[in-house]
């Protein structure tokens, strides 16, 4: 007879018990680009609804700035770094393909022994790592799960790309997660479409990249290096008739309605796309709305908790309201979830 596994021990509930944030120092107003993307400040607000923001300096790096945020979520928790089982890091702009980020993070936390990893999907990965952090808490596998949102996508863009150079930004957000009296994070819904890979992707992988640089040596001549683009159409067109569902998703395997809802974070894309859900959803009036695009720019992986950090330090939300978290990018993927709102540094 084979022998029998022994299990964990699974916990009823799971919750955010702690947010920190990093915002990098240099701030960088839409006068400063629009001279290379021959555009205007009204254009970029009309767009996008972008005013600032904020760019990594050198010493600002993936590491640094998920350390920092890292240690601000701790310490809103009540927590020690040694009390943390996992660390997952959700980021697309690491520029190495191994160690981890998370591995090297908790390190620098002073962890040790510490399981960690990275997850790639893109402005939705804080979402889909949260989804994770919940199920790992409430299966008993980790108590505490540190869960990281960063990006450094000011390496990947063209500045003279009239898409994205406008668009995207820099910065990080952590999370903590852990066992909790009541259910703080509601059932994910999650999602991907590969067929529309083209709308959001990096123009070139890196072994066309090295082929085109022997190519280019061998002949004199120059090669363009790898950066992000987007098709922002298709982006929008896919985002206003596929995302109201997957919130409705959301909203439904939590057991709340939109009037149940304090506040709604949606990934901080563009202002038009916001706009545009909180109609579709009939979002009260009463409901706080993250609106920090105008002064972070699209952050991806770390825009959600980053948003979530400027609706409680304004006072429009409160530790313990329900929100409603959508992500959605690259992928193109999706996930979203409701979340009682936490503690924060």
């Amino acid at each position: 007879m084979p022998a029998q596994i022994a299990t964990a021990t699974p916990v009823a509930h799971a919750a955010l018990l702690g947010l920190g944030v990093y915002r990098p120092r240099r701030v960088v107003p839409n006068a400063e680009i629009v001279d290379r993307i021959d555009s205007s400040d009204e254009w970029i607000r009309t767009r996008s609804g972008i005013a600032t923001r904020h760019w990594a300096d050198t010493d600002e790096t993936i590491i640094g700035m998920s350390t920092a945020a890292a240690r601000d979520a701790l310490k809103a928790a009540g927590l020690a770094a040694a009390d943390v089982d996992t660390v997952i890091l959700a980021t697309s702009s690491q520029m190495v393909l191994g160690p981890s980020a998370g591995a090297v993070v908790a390190t620098e936390l002073g962890m040790h022994d510490t399981a960690a990893f990275d997850v790639s999907a893109g402005c939705a990965g804080f979402c889909y790592a949260l989804a994770n952090a919940a199920n790992l808490v409430r299966a008993g596998q980790a108590r505490h799960v540190l869960v990281i949102g960063v990006e450094r996508l000011s390496d990947l863009l063209d500045p003279a790309d009239r898409s994205c150079a406008f668009i995207f930004a820099d910065g990080a957000g952590a999370v903590v997660v852990g066992p909790s009296e009541f259910e703080g994070i509601g059932p994910v819904a999650w999602g991907s479409d590969g067929s529309q890979t083209a709308a959001i992707k990096q123009d070139k992988d890196f072994q066309q990249y090295f082929a085109e640089v022997a190519a280019a040596e061998a002949s004199g001549g120059t090669t363009e290096r790898p950066y992000i683009r987007m098709n922002g159409q298709a982006v929008f067109r896919w985002a206003v008739t596929f995302l109201e569902k997957a919130c409705r998703g959301a909203l439904e395997r939590a057991g709340v309605t939109v009037d149940d809802l304090d506040a709604f974070v949606p990934h901080q894309a563009n202002m038009r796309i916001t706009d545009a859900l909180t109609r579709a959803l009939h979002i009260p009036d009463t409901v706080a709305i993250a609106r920090d695009i105008v002064d972070t720019g699209n952050t991806s992986a770390a825009s959600i908790p980053m948003a979530m950090h400027q609706l409680l330090r304004s006072g429009a939300s409160q530790p313990g309201d329900t929100a409603l978290l959508v992500g959605f990018g690259a992928g193109l993927a999706y996930a979203g979830q409701v979340v009682q709102l936490p503690a924060f540094a």
